[in-house]
């Protein structure tokens, strides 16, 4: 990498990058990188405090780079998922294209897998990037949260959060107790006592899954039947492997075969969302069990596939498309907001979107096994009359 060309003056000589490098015992290449703010490549922690200390020191700056005007910055949105091996996600991501594409502005896509390490490159790397905006498909990281309230100060933000998550940033909200208190709801309906909820980790960094269960279990505490609900949820180390395009497919088939060993009982067993009901289902394929027959068994978020007919998947509706849309929309108002001064005084705006969920009752839920004969049984004997 080119030396650096900026000198200071400093008691009577001049302090270039060479002298920075010598002090903190590293390259000069290390020298430029870290002062430029380089994270392409990763340094640790400990070399990135020595640098800047010793330049601190020595009396080193870089020159100050003129600022890029305005009106040549780049049509770019950066938009953070934690994984694209969920058909949700890629759903949020049409819905941002969408909107993104008829106003002319590009994505750059940080697929972070549900790394700290990755989003925090990503995050150090939106200088560079210069974006009109950032929008996140999850909640960030919590360790993340002052960051990116500091960023959202120059660049609009938009959170496609859980709505029990407090940010002062712009938000299109989902509350996932009420997702799964919908689902319990369904299936208590149609008489479901004993039932088995199946999950990924439940880890404090993923809090919209445990909101989710949280619900579920609310609603059927409160019909007297905290004791039906078996809940099995994932090793938390499956979070730290780079997610395969079927890690939620075996989250629900391998812990689908543990729930059969395990709790006999139930009649029916619910994925956290549509990916882990899709290996619940080829699990009991596999053990010969018939759905809805011998056992139901429900989704959410009413991917694609949940719509075919031979899946015909009972899943909860809460307008994904929508939400990515809308996340657009509050970037693009907000950059509007930005370029249309008001007076001295830049107005100040957080918006808020949510849309209300819906059951998609479909194919794969139904009573219990032996209850649809007697309710039919009993309106035989009342015909009988």
């Amino acid at each position: 990498m080119a030396e650096q060309s900026c000198e200071v003056e400093q008691l009577g000589k001049k302090v270039t990058s060479s002298d920075v490098a010598k002090h903190a015992g590293v390259s000069q290449a290390t020298v430029s990188m870290v002062l430029n703010k380089k994270y392409n490549v990763s340094f640790s922690r400990e070399v990135i405090e020595r640098v800047e200390h010793s330049a601190e020191e020595l009396g080193y700056e870089l020159p100050k780079r003129k600022q890029k005007r305005e009106s040549r910055r780049e049509k770019l949105l950066v938009v953070f998922c934690p994984n694209l091996t969920n058909p949700y996600y890629v759903m949020l991501l049409q819905g941002i294209e969408s909107r993104a594409t008829e106003q002319g502005y590009g994505l750059f896509v940080c697929n972070t897998q549900r790394s700290l390490v990755l989003e925090e490159q990503y995050l150090k790397m939106l200088s560079s990037l210069n974006p009109r905006g950032v929008i996140y498909t999850c909640n960030p990281s919590r360790c993340y949260l002052e960051m990116i309230e500091e960023l959202s100060k120059t660049i609009p933000f938009a959170i496609i959060n859980n709505q029990n998550e407090k940010l002062e940033v712009d938000a299109v909200e989902l509350d996932n107790s009420k997702l799964g208190r919908i689902m319990a709801r369904h299936l208590l309906d149609l008489g479901h006592k004993k039932v088995a909820y199946i999950a990924p980790p439940l880890t404090v960094r993923q809090k919209q899954r445990s909101k989710r269960v949280e619900g579920f279990l609310k609603e059927f505490s409160e019909a007297g039947l905290a004791n039906g609900v078996v809940i099995k949820s994932a090793n938390e180390s499956i979070d730290q492997d780079v997610p395969g395009i079927d890690s939620e497919y075996r989250i629900g088939y391998d812990l689908t075969k543990e729930v059969l060993e395990e709790h006999g009982d139930v009649t029916a067993i619910v994925g956290l969302n549509d990916m882990i009901a899709f290996g619940i289902l080829d699990a009991l394929y596999d053990e010969k069990y018939k759905v809805p027959n011998d056992m139901s068994v429900m989704g959410c978020d009413n991917t694609l596939f949940s719509k075919m007919r031979k899946l015909s998947l009972t899943t909860i509706e809460h307008f994904v498309i929508y939400k990515g849309r809308d996340a657009c929309d509050i970037i693009m108002k907000k950059i509007k907001s930005a370029d249309q001064k008001y007076g001295e005084i830049q107005p100040i705006s957080i918006y808020h979107v949510e849309y209300e969920p819906q059951l998609v009752a479909r194919g794969t839920t139904s009573y219990p096994p032996g209850k649809k004969t007697k309710i039919n049984a009993k309106k035989k004997n009342i015909n009988k009359y």
